[in-house]
């Protein structure tokens, strides 16, 4: 089958296109809205466009029975958000994906299915990378998902600290873009995650966030996110300090007690515990003891224990 040149001048490739896309783990602590790191645990998804004007989608693994299978599946908008920036949409799109990253625990399957909807889409278009840039695919994912640290983590995989700019429109008007820059990661720090098996939707735990904050906290969490960022790239042994948060993850404790309680013991125990993003997963960053790692299954009832690598490269 020949690619397609549309009546805008862009050519949708005929062939298949396929993409991995990493978990991310957002706020990290002390960053909140902005750190993300990516973990290497991976949805995978093909795509291809199709002359006929239907949508056919098929999803199998994790949250099989509770995605969209139409239209409205997230991909796919996000594919046809990708293909408008560019200047046409095909009239239909095959799509499979290979769900793996847990939904609505904070591991950013959401930012996963953005990222690889909008790859995907680039992907099939012939020099795609002339119609959408890096940085106009992290405003296009931002402007999807809401907050830019998840897509980001995603898209450029490692540690990423994302932002959002205000930019003035040629009528006047003001829109908020997104922008993110990569960190170095020390090639010892490792992830735990902790993954209970209820789930708590981003809207919900952020109703639950105070509209002030003392100054000290601020001050605190500006402190701790700075040291963040090179306890990440060479001083493993600063974690603990520097993922100490007073500006989110307390006030939460309402929608999710066991995830509070669960951290709260292993920072007491020394551990460079968080939450995982809005929760409920319970992240624990090390660069040592995979024995004494080994053993917090046990202080986890209800929890699932996965032991991640950090993921050096994003979308692939």
């Amino acid at each position: 089958m020949a690619a397609k040149r549309n009546s805008s001048g862009i050519t949708f490739k005929a062939t298949m296109a396929q993409v991995s896309v990493p978990a991310s783990s957002a706020n990290i602590g002390p960053g909140f809205d902005f750190f993300g790191l990516a973990l290497e645990i991976r949805d995978r998804y093909a795509a291809q466009v199709l002359d006929d004007e239907t949508f056919d989608v098929d999803v199998t693994g994790e949250g099989a029975d509770q995605v969209k299978k139409d239209s409205k599946n997230l991909v796919i908008k996000s594919m046809m958000r990708g293909f408008e920036h560019m200047g046409a949409k095909p009239r239909g799109i095959a799509l499979r994906a290979l769900n793996v990253i847990p939904h609505g625990r904070g591991l950013g399957s959401s930012a996963s299915a953005i990222v690889g909807g909008l790859a995907l889409a680039r992907s099939l278009v012939l020099t795609g990378e002339q119609y959408m840039s890096d940085e106009e695919l992290i405003t296009l994912a931002t402007e999807l998902e809401g907050h830019p640290d998840n897509v980001a983590a995603a898209f450029y995989g490692g540690a990423t600290i994302a932002w959002l700019e205000s930019k003035v429109g040629k009528d006047g008007s003001k829109n908020s873009i997104g922008r993110a820059v990569s960190l170095k990661v020390d090639d010892r720090i490792k992830a735990l995650l902790l993954v209970p098996e209820n789930q708590l939707s981003t809207a919900k735990a952020r109703k639950l966030l105070p509209e002030t904050i003392p100054h000290q906290d601020a001050v605190l969490n500006s402190s701790r996110s700075a040291l963040l960022v090179h306890a990440l790239a060479e001083r493993p042994d600063l974690l603990f300090t520097a993922t100490e948060d007073a500006l989110h993850q307390r006030y939460r404790e309402q929608a999710m007690p066991k995830t509070i309680a669960l951290m709260q013991k292993l920072r007491g125990a020394g551990l460079a515990a968080v939450v995982s993003g809005a929760g409920p997963s319970v992240m624990v960053l090390y660069s040592g003891a995979e024995d004494e790692i080994d053993q917090l299954q046990s202080v986890a009832p209800g929890f699932t224990a996965m032991k991640l690598a950090i993921a050096k490269t994003g979308v692939q």
